[in-house]
C-alpha cells in the first residue's frame, strides 16, 4: 500500500510539472489577447488622427495613432491595455480630442498591425521608442504626459523610468501580474511560471514625476486594493481618485476623463526643473472619491 501511495504520490507531483510547464510555455497567450487587424483610423470615424509608422529597435514595424494637441495643451502618449487594438479605444481618443488634447496611441507588437510577438521586455523597449518618435514629431518632454490603462500601466511605469516625461497617469493599476494571475489560480507558482510579471509595485517607488491613479470601485478585474497599494509604494506627489460606480472598462463613462483633464490641466504651464516641480506640490498625498462624478 505504501508503495502504491508513493507511486500516486509521483505521479501526481509529475503531472503539476508537466501542467506548469505548459502553463510557462503558453502563458503569454493568457496576458496578450490581440486583434491583430489594421485598421485605419478613418474606418474608426475618429476626425483628425493620423496613422504613424515607425521601427522598433530590432527592425520590427510598429502602428500608432496620432491626434496632435492643440495650442498650449499636453499630449498623451497612450500604452493600452492587453485586449484589441488601439481601435478598440475610439471612444476614448474622441473624448480625449475633444478638449484639445494630444494622443499618440501604441499597438504593441502583434497588435493592430504591428509586427513581432509580444513580451514584456520587447514592449517596454517598442514604448521607449515610441516616445523617442512623438519627440520626433516635435513634441517636447515637458508636455508629454505617459499614460498606461490596464496593462499598459506596467509599460508605462517602465517608460518613466527609462524617459523624462512631465507626469505619469495609471488606469486601473496592478500591483504585477502575478497577482492578477493568483486571484483566479491561487495555488500555482505563478511566480515562477510567468516571465512577464509587470511588477509595478517593484518600480513605481523609482519614479520621480507627478503621479495620478483612478481607479474603478467596482472593478472586478484588478482588484482596487492593487491601487492603493501602487499608490502607498509611490512617491509624492500623487493622487488616487476612486469613481465609486466604474468597473474596470467603463471608466471613461463614469466620469475619469474629467478627474484626468484636471489633473493634466493643473501641470506647471513651463518645464521646471524636477526638484522644482516636487518642492512645489510637495505636501500630503491625496486619494479622492469621485463620487460626484460617478453620482450624475
Amino acid at each position: 500500500m505504501d508503495g502504491l501511495m508513493l507511486n500516486l504520490f509521483l505521479a501526481l507531483l509529475l503531472i503539476f510539472a508537466l501542467f506548469c510547464l505548459v502553463a510557462r510555455l503558453l502563458h503569454r497567450y493568457f496576458v496578450y489577447v490581440p486583434d491583430r487587424r489594421r485598421i485605419d483610423p478613418r474606418e474608426a470615424g475618429i476626425a483628425g488622427v493620423e496613422e504613424i509608422v515607425f521601427k522598433a529597435t530590432d527592425g520590427k514595424t510598429l502602428i500608432a495613432w496620432y491626434r496632435p494637441a492643440e495650442k498650449g495643451k499636453r499630449t498623451l502618449l497612450y500604452f493600452p491595455g492587453n485586449s484589441g487594438s488601439v481601435a478598440a479605444r475610439a471612444g476614448k481618443i474622441k473624448t480625449i480630442a475633444a478638449d484639445g488634447y494630444g494622443v499618440f496611441i501604441v499597438n504593441y507588437r502583434g497588435y493592430g498591425g504591428s509586427g513581432g510577438r509580444p513580451t514584456e521586455k520587447r514592449l517596454v523597449k517598442d514604448a521607449v521608442s515610441a516616445f523617442d518618435t512623438l519627440r520626433g514629431l516635435g513634441v517636447p518632454p515637458r508636455d508629454i504626459v505617459v499614460y498606461g490603462e490596464s496593462l499598459g500601466t506596467g509599460v508605462a511605469t517602465q517608460v518613466c523610468l527609462q524617459r523624462e516625461a512631465e507626469a505619469l497617469v495609471l488606469e486601473s493599476p496592478f500591483t504585477s501580474v502575478v497577482d492578477v494571475g493568483k486571484l483566479a489560480w491561487p495555488l500555482l507558482p505563478l511566480k515562477q511560471i510567468m516571465v512577464d510579471q509587470y511588477r509595478t509595485i517593484d518600480r513605481i517607488g523609482s519614479v520621480n514625476v507627478p503621479l495620478f491613479i483612478v481607479h474603478g470601485g467596482r472593478d472586478a478585474v484588478i482588484p482596487l486594493d492593487m491601487a492603493r497599494r501602487v499608490f502607498h509604494a509611490a512617491h509624492e506627489p500623487k493622487t488616487l481618485t476612486v469613481v465609486p460606480r466604474a468597473g474596470h472598462n467603463d471608466l471613461f463613462e463614469q466620469g475619469a476623463w474629467a478627474r484626468v483633464r484636471d489633473f493634466v490641466a493643473g501641470l506647471p504651464a513651463e518645464a521646471v526643473p524636477a526638484e522644482a516641480q516636487s518642492a512645489a506640490r510637495a505636501g500630503r498625498p491625496v486619494e479622492i472619491q469621485a463620487a460626484a462624478a460617478a453620482e450624475r
